[in-house]
């Protein structure tokens, strides 16, 4: 396994241990995010400050199901990508059963003082064209 590739699944087992902590362990200063939530994107200590994820795990019952699929990594010397297929599953408090759902994921890394850092993440689900613009979240791979 290369270290881009312990990056990304230190990254699955901190989201599945609800560790919001090692969630942003590995990113820059001056990362940017486009996640699947609003806003349209933020920046730096939104994104490094792991009050943000703690708060969001505290939404569910019992554990968060985290898988990400087909990676595949791009390294240059100093700059990498990644894109994959992840997978969620969890409970939310209150609700009568669990959801899952699949989204892309890709990846920006830059080495940092020598280690490897998340400088961008972009995650997306796809959405019906058919006028009800309903996100997919009903798509597998």
């Amino acid at each position: 396994m290369t270290v881009i590739e312990q990056i990304i699944a230190d990254r699955a087992a901190a989201m599945r241990d609800k560790d919001a902590e090692r969630v942003v362990a590995a990113y820059a200063p001056d990362v940017v995010m486009f996640d699947l939530a609003p806003p349209l994107g933020t920046t730096g200590a939104e994104v490094t400050d792991p009050s943000g994820i703690r708060a969001w795990f505290s939404k569910f019952v019992g554990p968060v199901g985290y898988d990400v699929t087909e990676l595949v990594v791009t390294e240059g010397a100093d700059v990498a990508f990644c894109h994959s297929l992840n997978r969620l599953a969890a409970t939310p408090h209150g609700a009568p059963e669990g959801f899952e759902m699949w989204f892309r994921a890709t990846v920006g890394l830059r080495r940092v003082d020598g280690d490897w850092k998340i400088t961008h993440e972009h995650t997306s689900t796809p959405f019906y064209m058919d006028g009800s613009f309903r996100a997919a979240t009903d798509l597998r791979p």
